[in-house]
Formats: structure tokens, sequence, C-alpha cells
């Protein structure tokens, strides 16, 4: 059966053809309905599960229910055993708890689990047979690679971010966790394996795994704590992994601006790592507290022109930071004041107070006039929010809700 493609507004006739073709021609295989009662057990027990949500009413769930039973139909018949990978799905109106233990805010959203772990990415491709299922097969495919001389370690992408273990045998416990890890983190660190007498010039104490961070000379890190405890692991390896300031792209903004948090963002040239070094370090020293509440991110100049035109600037301009609350977007005054202790925290404070979207629209506050200065009325109008418009959009999902923003 050839995989069905469908635009993103497909013709009324088309999709009611296809609607009833997939009533009248049921799929070779079942996708299993998730409830309260066995989600738990299902996912847990399934080494890849691709969920999805939806509701019966949405014109693009209604859409994706015929190609993602397709979908299934393929990756099941080269991955037959039912524990390797399930195709599930959740009808979010008959099950409000799970859609709310998940924060769905959108139909259809497809989550990824692993294990019954869900995997932060979610399923944002083409809703496609083809891409579904390619999807699929990436998810399955060793996320390791092996290393057959240790002169290969020497020759590796310092510009990426490389966990390397060094087992003694594959057949191990320490090396099945290391996987594990692997499998989840694969998308933000490069992960590599040697065993035997290749890795045992590496294996003085035992089996060992350290992080090489990006940079030539940075120094190597080692792991060390117990290599058979997956939470440890994990943990230290996501901090090494997942960097405190991410760098966003046209490929990861959906997803950066879902997670609902205002963006703090360095604007910089490509090759002017000096600044960025020095934004991550302050971000580090200032702003650490404020993890959970401001996403930090770096962005390249010439690739997003259009953000910095909307605060009237250019690139010739960076390095220059910004604060973008999904309404309005906030410059930082001089990136040369950086380094000043608490310049950089306090700009963030003013935009949770709501003091930067006061003083655009007022002036400056009646606190910052010195004694005896007439407080004028300045209005204003701040740059509205660029980042915003990488939002999910309405012409490819039910949006359930509208944030409110600063």
């Amino acid at each position: 059966m050839r995989p069905a493609i469908f635009p993103l507004l497909p013709d009324p006739g088309c999709l009611l053809l296809l609607l009833v073709s997939w009533l009248f021609n049921p799929a070779r295989s079942e996708i299993t309905s998730l409830d309260s009662g066995n989600i738990d057990d299902i996912l847990n027990n399934a080494d890849v599960a691709l969920v999805n949500f939806y509701a019966d009413w949405c014109r693009f769930s209604q859409m994706l229910h015929p190609i993602f039973e397709e979908a299934s139909n393929v990756i099941k018949e080269e991955y037959p055993d039912k524990n390797q990978v399930v195709f599930a799905r959740v009808d979010c109106d008959q099950h409000s708890d799970i859609a709310q233990r998940y924060r769905i805010s959108k139909y259809p959203t497809l989550k990824l689990f692993r294990n019954g772990m869900m995997m932060k990415r979610e399923y944002r491709g083409q809703r496609s047979v083809t891409a579904i299922a390619d999807y699929i097969r990436q998810q399955k495919s060793n996320p390791i690679q092996e290393v057959q001389d240790l002169q290969e370690i020497s020759s590796l992408d310092r510009s990426r971010r490389n966990i390397i273990g060094y087992f003694e045998q594959k057949d191990s416990d320490n090396y099945r966790t290391f996987e594990r890890v692997a499998n989840i983190l694969h998308d933000d660190c490069v992960f590599l394996s040697a065993f035997g007498a290749i890795s045992k010039a590496e294996r003085f104490s035992g089996d060992n795994v350290i992080y090489k961070p990006p940079g030539e000379n940075a120094p190597d890190m080692v792991y060390l704590g117990s290599l058979t405890n997956f939470d440890l692991i994990y943990a230290w390896t996501q901090d090494k992994c997942v960097p405190l300031v991410r760098e966003i792209t046209f490929e990861n903004g959906e997803e950066l601006t879902e997670e609902g948090l205002p963006f703090l963002i360095l604007f910089h040239m490509k090759d002017d790592l000096e600044s960025l070094e020095k934004f991550q370090q302050e971000v580090a020293r200032q702003l650490i507290g404020e993890k959970g509440t401001i996403n930090f991110l770096h962005a390249d100049c010439d690739k997003f022109r259009h953000p910095l035109l909307h605060i009237q600037k250019t690139p010739a301009d960076c390095p220059v930071i910004a604060i973008d609350s999904f309404r309005h977007m906030y410059v930082f005054p001089d990136f040369s004041d950086l380094s000043v202790p608490g310049k950089l925290k306090q700009f963030v404070l003013d935009l949770h107070s709501g003091k930067l979207h006061r003083e655009f629209h007022h002036g400056p506050d009646p606190t910052d006039v010195a004694p005896g200065q007439p407080i004028q009325d300045l209005a204003s109008s701040p740059p509205e929010s660029s980042f915003q418009k990488l939002a999910p959009s309405e012409h490819r999902y039910t949006l359930l809700r509208e944030k409110d923003e600063l």
C-alpha cells in the first residue's frame, strides 16, 4: 500500500473519501487504546511507544487517524514483537485525567515513550505514513557508535558534546544502563563505546564513562557514581548534554516556545564564541535560581535577522541581549554591562515584576526618578513578540488555551 500524504489544508472531498475508506476498510492491526487502567502497564513494557493524544471533534485528529494506523501497520511488519514498538492513542475527552497528566495543550499531540518514560521531544514532523515510519525506525536504531580504535577518540568533533563509555564487555548491566541513557539523550549528545582489549587502557579502575565537552582544550569529566544506577547516571549525563544556555533554531523553535517560558536570548554572530561564553558564565553566576521561570537561549544573528529588526537592531549591532515574553520584546541596554554584578538578574526580575512592561508604556517607575524631578507619563509601544510566531500553528493543531505573558 502506498503511503498517504496530505497537505495541511486538504480538499474536503479528499478528506471525506479518506475517512470513508478508513471506516469501511479496517486496518490490519489495531491501535492500542489507553486508559487509566492500562496506560502504565502498556507503556512500561514497550521499548518504544508512540502515543496519539487526540479528540474526535478535532479535524486535524480526524485527518491523522488513518495515517497513524497505516504507519503502525508498516512498522509492525518490521518489528512484530508487540513490546518492541507500540502505537497507541488516548481519547482526551474521555480521559481528561491522562491529558492533564501529560500536559496536552493541543490536538493531535504525538508523544514518544521509552520503557514508560516520556521523552521531552514530541513528534513534530510531517504527518505522513513515510515520515512517521522513518521516525520510528530512527528511534529503534542504535544511538551508540562503537569505537574500533582509540585513535578515533582523538579525531572527534569537539564542537559536539561527547559521552564515551569504556566497558569490558557489551553483555553487561553497566552497558545496558549506558544504552538506556543514550536512547533518551542521543539528540543532545554523541554517544560512543569501546569494549574489551580496545577499551582496556581506559579501564584501569573498571568500566568507565567520561564526558568530553565542546572545545579542543576543554578537560574531560569522569562519572564517579554507580554504572548500574540508572537515575544517577541519567541525571549526570543530562546535566552534561543539556546546557543551561541552549541554542534556538528554526527546527526547535516550536518546541521551545511551547514550553511556555519567556526567552532570555543572546543574539551573536556564529563565530563570536567569546560573547557566548561571557553570557553563559553570567547566566550561571546570576540566574541559576531563575531556571524554570525563563529559558536561556542564544541565536545566530544572521539566521534571526527578523527578530533583530523587530527591536531595531541588525547583525552589525550584535552581540545583543533581549527578552521575548511572547507578548513584547525588551532589549538589555548595553551588552558591556553584562558582567556588572546583578545587572542581568535585575533585567529578568524586572520582567517578572512587570516593571519592563510598565516602563515601556508609562516611562520610568516613580522610584527610579531622582528627587525633585517631575514624573512624566511617556507613552510608548514596545515591540511585539517575534518568537511567538514559532509557536504551534492553528493551521496544524487545535490549540486548547492561550497563555498569559508579561
